[in-house]
């Protein structure tokens, strides 16, 4: 799915949330697209010791054993950690915590993601085109190996400017 069937199918509720004029759309589905690698991954892959790096992190809530493993990354921005899982579902009702994997399916992963949008105040950001405080706010980066630079940015930052002109 791209993000313009995304846009779409999610009008109402985007709209409702206000990711509703182009600018916060390009910055919502810019930071979605790098996240979840083009729309394709709705969970962190990696091996059992690859997800020991958020085990016992009290930052992240993950404070019984294998909360690690069971909170890591889900949905269209990845959220990760006992502490998000369980604010959002009391904030939406919706239990995640007793079912992680729903943030695997499209509609939670969208919900999820707007949910962390409006949460961290970040349509404030996309109206003034802060790309970066937006990146920091979503991924607290490390140089990576993979974009070669803090959070992805010049990826981030090539979507964006893609998204701009999807959604002129």
């Amino acid at each position: 799915m791209t993000a313009l069937e995304l846009s779409n199918k999610y009008k109402t509720l985007l709209s409702k949330n206000g990711i509703n004029t182009p600018l916060r759309k390009a910055h919502f589905f810019a930071q979605l697209a790098h996240e979840s690698m083009n729309f394709t991954r709705l969970r962190e892959v990696g091996t059992d010791s690859y997800f020991q790096k958020y085990e016992g992190r009290k930052n992240l809530g993950n404070t019984k054993k294998g909360d690690g493993l069971r909170f890591k990354g889900r949905g269209f921005i990845q959220i990760t950690g006992r502490y998000n899982y369980t604010i959002l579902s009391k904030e939406t009702g919706i239990d995640y915590v007793n079912n992680p994997e729903w943030l695997e399916r499209e509609a939670d992963a969208m919900t999820s993601a707007i949910w962390f949008w409006n949460r961290n105040n970040l349509n404030k950001y996309a109206d003034l085109d802060r790309i970066d405080s937006i990146s920091d706010l979503i991924n607290k980066g490390k140089l990576t190996e993979q974009y070669g630079d803090a959070n992805g940015f010049t990826d981030r930052n090539n979507k964006l400017k893609y998204y701009k002109t999807v959604f002129k």
